[in-house]
């Protein structure tokens, strides 16, 4: 009984540690940062769920955790998402402050293992209780605060140096079907008729698209299954292939749970917390509350006809390359016509990949012979309400140009399947794990018809991928248009209205060697900010970027990620959390923090009468 009330006298003399002219969170080796007994005192009311962190790849570095064998077996997973991200700290795209090694191949640490930028606390929250007891924690210590669904984040969101860290993982209460959606709190500005999944939790689409193929229902779910429901996916926007019909994965929602800054657990729709509602459906995730629940639109199945077209240059000479460029420019051009007609779906294409991106498959004697293209583009797009032939009909004009402008210089190859069901069409066309575990450097933008008519087009597709020795990757996501246009019109949708005319999300990115150096990291990070990004910005000047899949490094990332929105984005975020207790970099609110070159977050100077 001491140990509680000296507990709750120190927790409410919260320190505010003062760094020059400036207010910063507290951290590890700072006589502000709890002590022992209080972290103990914290696993107590959270039911022994609090977790000192560790990185997953420790086992393999000298010193108390170092395990050959479990090194081996981190290895040969390290690349799974099921792997990283039932670690508390494991990441799809880690950070490099203790990389996996190969033990068995000889290799040997470059440097220590350290925590480097990841929370050095996590409470493994099954309860909403457990959340809400962790958030007092951090506000009554002034501790950096993270929230973790499943880390499936590429902007790296979800960690922060000498921080305490939530993970929802785990918390799951259940996924309950409603044949016709009928709101907790009988909101009658809730114009949504139709059926509706209320997700409790850490789920991830895997889960919510099983139950929804099992009552023939379609949800808008993450192309890849792993992605978390309720984290920065769908407070982001959230797209997947079901997106051109049915809008986008924030636009879903229909009402939400949410923990606040202060505790309270809260039913937002558009008659209570609309604000709250606004602000999480599509103004990014991590910063307003934690969503610990949703209920979202179900829609009726339908047949889907697909589309697989790629194409590679059969030569590197320059009439073969050159060609290869105008094919790509041409594909962009039709893709907003394809849109109006239905079309939708996801591409990628380079000039030089690591790994094969186009497959030709010759059969001589009865043997299959394969000639692969690590040069090439591909594209796998759908139609709703479609049989095969009919498709094929549609995408016949562009097949024609294709084939008789690029005859002799150009590989292709293009296939149409039928499927009854939309669970049937993403079961084998998309919901597929890609290998990660390996970082990179990413930007985006969103094109809509004038930047992908331009007559600057081509030149700029040149530039965004640059020279074959980068081995730049493209990735075309072509989602928009359809519903996502329509849903501009919700007035509780914080989703970028930059969105709203875009048909194509476009995201350059590009890696470098294991062991490469910080300077090579900034370069490849310049050249995607200052060449790449930029080149795209000239191009569409008047649209914006998706915050999930954005540059990380955008220095107008507040214009790009959130348009017009960002100045009401802004007044939600003081309203309910004015002493910026949740913080993500590119945020809402994170302009007015700065890391120091430790990793400690200050506040700007400016903003120290907010605090």
């Amino acid at each position: 009984m001491l140990l509680s009330s000296v507990f709750l006298l120190v927790c409410y003399a919260a320190p505010c540690i003062v760094a020059g002219n400036r207010l910063c969170k507290c951290a590890p080796n700072e006589s502000c940062w709890p002590s022992t007994e209080n972290w103990n005192y914290l696993n107590s009311t959270v039911a022994g769920k609090l977790i000192q962190n560790v990185q997953p790849a420790a086992v393999c570095y000298p010193g108390p955790y170092q395990d050959a064998v479990r090194c081996d077996y981190v290895n040969s997973h390290w690349r799974s998402q099921d792997f990283q991200s039932s670690a508390p700290i494991g990441l799809s795209y880690p950070t490099e402050s203790c990389p996996v090694l190969n033990l068995t191949a000889g290799q040997q640490p470059a440097h220590d293992c350290t925590l480097g930028d990841q929370p050095v606390y996590t409470i493994n929250a099954t309860e909403a209780n457990h959340v809400t007891t962790g958030i007092k924690f951090a506000k009554r210590y002034n501790l950096r605060l993270v929230i973790r669904d499943t880390g499936h984040d590429l902007l790296r969101r979800s960690t922060g140096y000498g921080s305490l860290q939530i993970w929802i993982k785990y918390l799951r209460t259940g996924i309950v079907f409603q044949q016709t959606f009928s709101p907790s709190s009988r909101c009658s500005k809730c114009t949504w008729q139709g059926s509706a999944f209320q997700i409790g939790g850490g789920y991830t689409w895997s889960d919510v698209l099983e139950e929804a193929a099992s009552r023939d229902v379609v949800v808008v779910g993450g192309g890849t299954p792993s992605v978390g429901c309720l984290g920065g996916w769908m407070q982001g926007g959230g797209h997947g292939p079901a997106t051109h019909d049915f809008g986008l994965g924030a636009d879903q929602v229909v009402e939400a749970q949410v923990i606040l800054a202060d505790g309270r657990v809260v039913t937002a729709n558009p008659c209570h917390y609309p604000d709250i509602f606004f602000a999480i459906r599509g103004g990014g995730g991590g910063t307003y509350g934690v969503v610990i629940s949703t209920t979202v639109k179900a829609h009726p199945t339908n047949k889907v006809a697909a589309q697989q077209l790629s194409f590679a240059p059969l030569t590197s000479d320059s009439s073969s390359m050159s060609d290869f460029m105008k094919a790509i420019e041409l594909i962009h051009n039709a893709y907003p016509d394809l849109s109006d007609q239905g079309f939708s779906g996801y591409g990628s294409w380079a000039l030089r990949s690591p790994t094969p991106l186009v497959y030709n498959y010759n059969y001589t004697l009865g043997e299959e012979v394969q000639s692969n293209f690590t040069t090439g583009f591909t594209h796998t797009i759908a139609i709703f309400g479609k049989t095969a032939p009919e498709a094929e009909s549609i995408f016949a004009p562009i097949a024609s140009h294709l084939a008789s402008s690029f005859r002799g210089t150009l590989f292709l190859n293009t296939t149409y399947s039928s499927f009854p069901t939309y669970a049937a069409y993403y079961t084998a066309l998309s919901g597929i794990e890609s290998p990660i575990g390996t970082s990179a450097a990413l930007g985006s933008r969103l094109l809509d018809r004038n930047a992908l008519l331009s007559p600057q087009l081509g030149a700029t597709l040149q530039k965004v991928v640059g020279a074959p020795e980068e081995y730049t990757s493209v990735n075309t996501v072509f989602v928009g248009g359809g519903q996502v246009a329509r849903d501009g019109a919700d007035p509780y949708s914080g989703v970028n209205p930059a969105w709203r005319t875009a048909y194509v999300h476009n995201i350059v990115a590009r890696g470098w060697v294991p062991g490469a150096d910080e300077d090579e990291k900034r370069k490849v990070y310049r050249d995607i900010t200052e060449v790449k990004v930029q080149a795209m910005k000239e191009l569409a000047p008047g649209t914006g970027a998706y915050m999930n899949e954005g540059d990380r490094f955008d220095p107008e990332y507040l214009l790009d990620f959130y348009g017009q929105h960002a100045p009401r984005l802004s007044y939600i975020k003081r309203k309910y959390d004015p002493s910026d207790l949740f913080y993500c970099p590119t945020c809402i609110g994170s302009e007015r923090w700065v890391e120091e070159g430790t990793g400690r977050l200050c506040r700007v100077e400016g903003y120290m009468e907010e605090y």
